[in-house]
């Protein structure tokens, strides 16, 4: 059976398959060299803190509460995020860096698990000599583990976005870095984009929360990931700049190609 203009399917197939692999090899090589970059400079030092988290969806719905767990520990700063979902999933993210002049990551962890994703993850970066170890799982019990070594520039900030976000001036623009897990790692650029100014209260108190679009660049796996329909989209984040910066909210994926959600602050509640 032909198609339109007498072009078989299965050799429309072939050819994509063809032209997405190349774009993947090409990719590659630019993906082994990345673009050396400057760390974002300190304005404001991180400390001991705890935060309450609430994960919903776009129509508000619940769907996971956790915490913000950060810590000073021998001249470093460890920053977790853990989301517990009502279904058993788990998003575990934590992150180590220093903060002498520049914010600089030392080490990454991630683990997701469950229903809520649509494969089991584990991964673990290290900047000292590029070590990475990815372990996936499929639903089918299927699963892999890769290792190896990656050439990271000197501003890749996996877990660290909110951070670096509250040191940027007011309107001001950056790009940094960021390791996309796909499975296999890939380092690609990550521009912060200021969108403007958005109304907010606490309590009856007006106030005004900057907000950023995060927009991830793939460079050439641009083409084959929309092939795919593995292009992900642009993010968002709130924050509060005026005099002490504070994160407000995300808006964004926690996996690639993954359902967008919102994560805020919360308060706790007192049993009635």
């Amino acid at each position: 059976m032909n198609c339109g203009y007498g072009i078989h399917p299965e050799w429309f197939t072939s050819r994509l398959a063809s032209t997405v692999f190349l774009c993947l090899l090409l990719f590659s090589f630019v993906a082994a060299k990345p673009a050396q970059a400057a760390p974002v400079p300190v304005r404001f030092t991180e400390g001991m803190v705890r935060g309450f988290l609430e994960l919903s969806d776009l129509s508000g719905r619940r769907i996971a509460s956790g915490d913000f767990l950060q810590t000073p520990r021998a001249g470093e700063i460890e920053t977790r995020i853990v989301l517990y979902f009502k279904d058993g999933s788990l998003h575990d993210e934590s992150v180590v860096f220093t903060q002498q002049r520049s914010f600089v990551m030392k080490s990454y962890r991630l683990i997701q698990k469950g229903k809520s994703f649509e494969e089991d993850m584990e991964v673990s970066l290290e900047r000292a000599g590029g070590k990475y170890r990815v372990e996936v799982k499929g639903k089918d019990g299927r699963g892999k583990v890769m290792e190896g070594k990656l050439d990271m520039p000197a501003d890749v900030y996996n877990g660290m976005v909110p951070t670096v976000m509250k040191n940027l001036s007011k309107g001001e623009r950056e790009t940094v870095h960021m390791v996309a897990f796909t499975p296999a790692p890939k380092v690609v650029e990550l521009e912060m984009v200021p969108s403007g100014e958005d109304k907010l209260f606490i309590g009856d108190l007006e106030k005004s929360a900057t907000h950023y679009v995060l927009k991830p660049k793939l460079g050439l796996l641009t083409l084959p990931a929309a092939l795919l329909g593995r292009t992900p989209p642009d993010n968002h984040i709130w924050t509060v700049l005026e005099k002490v910066p504070a994160f407000v909210k995300f808006e964004g994926p926690l996996a690639l190609g993954g359902t967008i959600w919102r994560i805020e602050l919360t308060s706790p509640r007192w049993p009635k």
